[in-house]
């Protein structure tokens, strides 16, 4: 996304510190005008980042720091906090209640992407077993209607609309009623687009919010108009009492910035941003996580609730048992790749491991990779049990080759194919079978959280193996693996922010993940 170039600059400047032999006034300035700059260029209020220049300032007073203090970690943090109060509220989001009704009005500007994030939103809950229904109240757009009922269909989500009433009250009241009767848990009221120049479209969503009682109202702002959102979100917030911010199009336009510091002016806390047009691509906003992810440091909170959501935590007892004994079979690759495809798009889950940036993948090459990952499991599909769950898979292919082509026939693609897949499998197979010998890695069936330096740097090691040499390019070779591995081990985020690096628990489930990193480039 384009914000991941503002952070690239920040995490550059933030990095300058460390080519600094003595830090003094001289360098902190630097720093901050490098800093400041960036936020600029992203459109970030100029009133927001001189604020911001001040408070690091006020901080940071080199003659009154004691002597041994680490400087350098001091002016990082400060830096980090500042950032995200820029795009913190101070106000806690709106949280749905289970088995309930929760009905979520949706307001803000035409074109924003306002009835394509409803069903977004719809979908996010769906996913975790929420039942959610969708209310088009929209009567103002031509094609409004029609435009929800195909989301909806294809997302498969119930839905309520009418071609005939007019009245956008009606509707929203009569579509609330019947999803309520129907016991549903997230009733989301999708309002015409209007602006703030339109009384009457402004009344009109008051006597929407008055007729459905919403316990929530979502303000959908585009990032692509920048600071102008501020204006427009105060507005809508005067007229209802907008409650939680959406920021859409986030992916595609540089005045982004300006987009996420005017939330704070706004009072009201972004609880998800639109990274792109599939219905997928929202993504749960926390502030201090998404700061991380902008400065490459992670967010290994989040990577740990999708481990979570899926239940990959819960099923993965007999792999480890497995991989205490150095087993790894064409099955546990298999289902690895499973949870690799449920987690939901690369560049979110690259995103989230430390080391890696936001924009690690672009949206081409997501798709191709994607593709690829489809066409291993596809592979996998037209094998048998036999085959699958061999303690070395790869040998029995090598030593029958009328099985490489009965494989190749079955999925439908090439031979070599067929053994490309298996050079990969053979690939992790021996760095889970190295895993398995190193002593005191396993104890009691689990993996053991205290690991010395020296188990750690081979688990570091046997990783490195595990990334195709694409992505070690992709992040500047051995060295930058090595920059990441360092900070892995080291429990510092780049810079030595303290972003929350993996301890071993964290650890056993990132290298849970990397089971289907094979896949994910070429």
């Amino acid at each position: 996304m384009v914000l991941a170039d503002l952070g690239r600059k920040i995490t550059s400047a933030l990095h300058s510190l460390s080519k600094a032999t003595v830090i003094n006034e001289d360098v902190l300035n630097t720093l901050l005008k490098e800093v400041c700059s960036a936020l600029l260029e992203a459109d970030v209020n100029i009133r927001l980042v001189k604020s911001l220049r001040e408070n690091v300032k006020s901080v940071i007073d080199f003659d009154e720091m004691a002597q041994g203090l680490n400087k350098r970690r001091m002016i990082q943090q400060s830096v980090f906090r500042e950032l995200v109060k820029l795009v913190d509220p101070g106000v806690k989001a709106h949280v749905p209640v289970k088995g309930r009704p929760n009905i979520i009005m949706f307001v803000g500007l035409q074109g924003s992407g306002k009835t394509t994030t409803c069903t977004k939103m719809a979908y996010h809950y769906q996913k975790k077993g929420w039942k959610s229904a969708l209310v088009c109240a929209d009567t103002f757009r031509a094609g409004a209607y029609d435009q929800l009922k195909q989301n909806a269909t294809k997302a498969r989500i119930p839905f309520y609309g009418s071609y005939t009433e007019v009245d956008p009250v009606v509707i929203a009241q009569d579509g609330v009623d019947m999803f309520k009767e129907e016991k549903f848990e997230i009733i989301i009221v999708d309002t015409s687009g209007r602006h703030k120049q339109e009384d009457s479209l402004f009344e009109e969503m008051l006597a929407v919010s008055n007729a459905v009682q919403p316990d929530n109202i979502i303000f959908v702002m585009d990032a692509s108009i920048g600071q102008a959102c501020e204006a427009q979100a105060k507005a809508f917030k005067e007229k209802v009492d907008v409650g939680s911010v959406i920021i859409t199009k986030l992916d595609g336009h540089a005045k982004g910035g300006g987009a996420l510091s005017a939330v704070a002016a706004t009072k009201s806390p972004v609880i998800f941003i639109g990274t792109g047009e599939h219905i997928d691509d929202l993504e749960s906003f926390k502030t201090k996580a998404f700061v991380q992810k902008l400065l490459g440091m992670g967010d290994l909170e989040g990577l740990m609730s999708k481990v979570e959501e899926i239940g990959m935590d819960q099923n993965n007892e007999k792999l480890l048992e497995k991989m205490k004994h150095g087993e790894f079979t064409l099955r546990d690759m298999y289902e690895q790749f499973t949870n690799v495809m449920k987690m939901g798009p690369f560049s979110q889950i690259m995103g989230m491991i430390p080391g890696f940036s936001q924009d690690f993948m672009s949206k081409g090459c997501e798709q191709e990779s994607q593709a690829r990952l489809k066409k291993m499991m596809t592979i996998m599909d037209s094998m048998n049990d036999r085959e699958l769950d061999d303690a070395d898979g790869s040998k029995k292919f090598s030593k029958e080759p009328s099985r490489v082509k009965r494989v190749a026939n079955g999925a439908g693609v090439t031979q070599q194919e067929v053994q490309e897949l298996l050079k990969q499998y053979g690939k992790f197979a021996q760095v889970v079978k190295k895993m398995g010998g190193i002593k005191g890695l396993f104890k009691g069936g689990d993996m053991n959280k205290q690991v010395n330096p020296s188990q750690m740097q081979q688990i570091n090691q046997q990783m490195s193996k595990m990334i195709d040499p694409g992505v070690l390019k992709q992040m500047g070779g051995m060295g930058g693996l090595q920059n990441m591995m360092k900070q892995m081990q080291s429990g510092a985020g780049p810079g030595g922010m303290g972003g929350g690096m993996p301890d071993m628990a964290t650890m056993e489930s990132m290298i849970k993940q990397m089971g289907g990193g094979r896949g994910r480039r070429k």
